[in-house]
Formats: structure tokens, sequence, C-alpha cells
């Protein structure tokens, strides 16, 4: 009896066992498919280093210039002049900036530094996009926030629009309504920029934490991130005049710290 008690226990551990071993195989697999979701599709644009450097090299001879003929301005028609133009540089340069990172990868602590060199998170997307763009930031400070707070380093509340539970339809055809420019808007759970082109339309370019998981150029009807959020916060960084004097002049901007921190 005792034999067969020992040989029912032996039989019982050795099945166990032998669907823990199934049970980790499987196990795996789901890993291996998860993380394969990760990798960007290969059709997906092509990070472009190159192209990247050469255009903060333009862009940063782009400002000095004309930052010496800011500070020749003498009449409110020349200052003028000089922060349309700035606009207008901005609003050209920075959304191919931002199109050479698409493709490359995301991750919720990626904190890379150029183009395809690692994986970024959103947040750093576009703290290093700013910097890069010649805007004093504190890169790592500034891409840790909250979203309302990176807004709000550059661009007081009053100047935010900040809707809860709107329609979505309704909330791109208002930013649409305030005018073309870069803007940078916060979600529930993510930071991105949004660009409306004096031609119309809206492109939503950021590092994306859903598939294809990396960042990407999304035109209104393809932007699920901004479509789900139920939280909105948006603020036109090129249209500011404070901003664009600030970029001009060099300005550092201290990162608004959230009271959470």
């Amino acid at each position: 009896m005792k034999k067969l008690r020992r040989l029912f226990i032996l039989l019982i551990l050795a099945g166990s066992a032998y669907a823990g071993w199934n049970y980790r195989d499987l196990l795996i697999n789901f890993y291996q498919k998860k993380i394969a979701k990760n990798v960007p599709p290969k059709e997906m644009p092509q990070p472009d280093p190159k192209r990247y450097q050469k255009l903060i090299s333009e862009l940063e001879e782009r400002r000095l210039d004309l930052s010496k003929r800011y500070s020749r301005a003498r009449t409110a028609r020349e200052i003028s002049d000089v922060v349309a133009e700035s606009q207008r540089t901005l609003e050209r340069m920075l959304p191919a900036m931002m199109r050479c990172w698409l493709g490359t990868p995301w991750d919720f602590n990626g904190i890379c530094q150029t183009p395809g060199s690692g994986k970024i998170a959103c947040g750093y997307f576009v703290s290093t996009l700013l910097r890069d763009a010649g805007f004093g930031v504190e890169r790592i400070r500034l891409a840790q926030q909250p979203s309302q707070y990176i807004i709000g380093t550059f661009i007081s509340k009053k100047m935010m629009t900040i809707r809860a539970g709107q329609n979505y339809d309704t909330f791109v055809d208002q930013a649409k309504e305030r005018g073309p420019g870069i803007h940078i808007v916060g979600l529930d759970n993510h930071v991105a920029f949004v660009v409306i082109p004096e031609s119309g339309g809206i492109r939503f370019i950021h590092s994306s934490g859903a598939h294809p998981f990396c960042v990407v150029d999304e035109d209104r009807s393809e932007a699920g991130s901004l479509q789900r959020s139920n939280y909105r916060v948006i603020g036109n960084l090129t249209r500011s005049p404070e901003v664009i004097h600030g970029w001009l002049v060099g300005q550092k901007w201290p990162t608004k710290i959230s009271s959470g921190n």
C-alpha cells in the first residue's frame, strides 16, 4: 500500500513538473511576442542622425543671425519682422528635426540623445528636441515633469488651453482655430508635439508608448493617444512673443516643478 501511495505521489509530481515546464515555455513564448511588438516594423521610417546634426547646426547659425538683427532693431516694425521670421524658421525646421527621430524605439525609461542611438521616452523626446533647437532647457529635469509643467516652463497658464472630457474633434478644431505653430500637448500620461502648419491640417509627432512603440508622425485620424485621452492641455510655443524673445537672446528656462516632486 505504501508503495502504491509513493508511486501515486511520484506520478503527481512528475505531472506537475511536466505541466510547469510547458507553462514555462508558454510564458517565454508570450514575452518573446510581447518584446517583438515593441520593435518598430521594418517599413517604419529609419532614424536619420546625420541630417539631425546638420539641422541643429543650421538652426543655431540661423538663430545667431536673427539674434544679431534683433539686438540691432530699433523700431517696432524691425522687431516685429525679426520675431515673425524667427517663428517661420522654427516652424519650418523643428518638424524637420522631429522627423529625423521617426522609427527610434520608445521605452518608458528611454533617454537617448540622438535619433536611433537607443530608446527614448515621450518626455525626453520633447525636452531633447527643444534643447537641440536652441532653447536653454534643463533636458533631464524638464523631461521628468508632468506635461502641464513642461508646457508651463515656457508659457503661462492663462495662455494654455486645458480640457477634460472634451470631444476629440472639438478639441482639434479649436486647436486649429487658435492658429498655426508648434504646440506642446499634454495628455493623461503622455506629452507630445502638435504641429499645425499655415497650410492647414494637423500632425501629432511623439514617442509612442503604443503600437508601433517608436517615434511616429500621425495625422488627425491616426492619433490614437490624442483621441483616447480624457485630459488634454495644449500651448502654442512658437506663437508666444515671450518664447521667441527668449530663444533669440539665449534665455535659460528653469524647469517649472510640480508640487509632487
